[in-house]
């Protein structure tokens, strides 16, 4: 029996795969708990539009990404730390003050998960930050680090 997956069954697919199953597996498993509906042209149908929603949703999302990807390798900005003899910094600059620092002054909103530091910053000078904005979408963004005077 052919069905349509409206949930992910392990061993066997995700939801809007088309499989075919042993009619006993169909009947008393897949379509008894709402794992899964036979497969009619309507359904099939169906299943095919909801693909093509979800590639035109991730080609918007995509475009999205790079134009937001664009400002913000256009931007730099400046933080102001208190410092000690030989350029020691007090303090550090994290990924959640970064983030903070773009939506207030350039206006643009990242979760500050998507900023990566391997560890905070915490010498003086230009400092190149990479974020990850989609897992094939990433920006360089210019972090500069002053005395505080």
């Amino acid at each position: 029996m052919r069905v349509v997956l409206r949930k992910e069954v392990p061993g066997l697919g995700r939801p809007g795969d088309v499989k075919d199953v042993a009619d006993g597996h169909a009947r008393n498993f897949l379509l008894p708990r709402g794992l899964a509906v036979e497969a009619s042209s309507g359904e099939l149908k169906r299943v095919e539009q909801d693909r093509a929603t979800a590639t035109a949703k991730r080609s918007r999302a995509h475009a999205d990404a790079e134009a937001l990807a664009a400002r913000i390798a256009a931007t730099s900005l400046t933080f102001r730390l208190k410092t000690a003899e030989r350029a020691k910094t007090f303090g550090s600059v994290t990924n959640r003050d970064i983030a903070e620092a773009l939506r207030r002054e350039a206006g643009i909103e990242v979760d500050r998960t998507k900023i990566h530091l391997d560890d905070p910053l915490r010498t003086l000078g230009t400092h190149e930050v990479e974020v990850r904005l989609l897992s094939d979408v990433r920006a360089k963004l210019a972090v500069t680090i002053e005395p505080q005077t």
